[in-house]
């Protein structure tokens, strides 16, 4: 079975999608590229971004971008609602911090 970086890497270049093009759009060079191609557990932010770029869309390979249901039970997907959860808190803790720098 492909880890997400290989998923990734196929996908890159199924699309014919130039990755210094891609490592441009992504602000990151094109040795990060090559070394996300190598990583097994690629974060959902960096897959999702680079799905959009190429017009890609992961969840058909990768289940848990999307709940599935297996005999009509869904899957228990507390370790993504754990991952988003802590985003959000960085991602607010950032914009709080932004915030202050802008009233000095």
């Amino acid at each position: 079975m492909q880890h997400r970086g290989e998923i990734i890497k196929e996908a890159v270049y199924k699309s014919g999608f130039p990755i210094t093009e891609l490592a441009k759009r992504m602000g990151k060079s094109r040795r990060w590229v090559y070394l996300v191609f190598e990583n097994p557990t690629v974060s959902i932010d960096i897959l999702l971004q680079i799905g959009k770029i190429i017009h890609h869309d992961f969840s058909l390979e990768i289940d848990t971008i999307k709940p599935h249901v297996i005999n009509e039970t869904p899957i228990n997907y507390s370790k993504e609602e754990e991952y988003w959860k802590n985003k959000y808190l960085q991602l607010l803790e950032e914009y709080n911090k932004l915030l202050k720098d802008l009233k000095k």
